[in-house]
């Protein structure tokens, strides 16, 4: 979700921290920063569940960033835009340390994402540089394509549509989907 192809808006508050992102439809992602310990239970979902820590890294007496740890993500997911496959377990962490450029903090964002899966053989790491918009009134853009999306759930299962309109399995050994959820041509 990080990598971000399209505006992001961070709202900040004592207890959360906001990230809406328009990746094909707005997506609110939620840090929480108020001090809470993990769930016992948690839903598993695409975005995860995010608990985060603000802390002073020069000992200015100024939070100057923000640690985040998640984890319960949903799978099966790409790890990054080209795809890479995480472990179907679905224990994969990811931690973040999220932080305005000290030279130019107008004008660009940072974020280390660390990767921990059992996919892996050692944790994944990426440096992320986001531009800052300084504009006083920014357009927020509408990006929806849900006409174009190439997964979709049928019953319980999430298939993918391949570019040539194909319906396929996205794991290993997966059921067809069941044809009760399709109509008859009439043909």
């Amino acid at each position: 979700m990080m990598t971000l192809y399209t505006d992001m808006e961070a709202i900040v508050l004592p207890e959360v921290t906001h990230l809406i992102i328009t990746h094909n439809l707005d997506t609110h992602r939620r840090i929480f920063t108020d001090g809470r310990d993990w769930p016992a239970q948690v839903e598993p979902s695409l975005l995860g569940y995010s608990i985060g820590k603000w802390i002073d890294t020069d000992g200015d007496g100024r939070y100057d960033t923000l640690q985040v740890e998640t984890r319960h993500l949903k799978g099966p997911r790409g790890l990054d835009p080209k795809g890479v496959p995480t472990h179907d377990d679905n224990l994969g962490i990811v931690k973040e340390r999220i932080f305005l450029d000290k030279n130019d903090p107008k004008q660009w964002l940072h974020n280390e994402i660390t990767y921990f899966d059992h996919a892996f053989t050692h944790p994944w790491t990426v440096f992320k540089t986001y531009r800052r918009n300084a504009v006083k009134y920014p357009y927020w853009r509408e990006d929806n394509c849900p006409a174009v999306t190439a997964n979709m759930i049928i019953g319980e299962e999430l298939y993918w549509l391949s570019y040539d309109r194909e319906l396929m399995p996205t794991r290993k050994d997966q059921p067809p989907p069941d044809l009760k959820f399709f109509k008859a041509s009439g043909k």
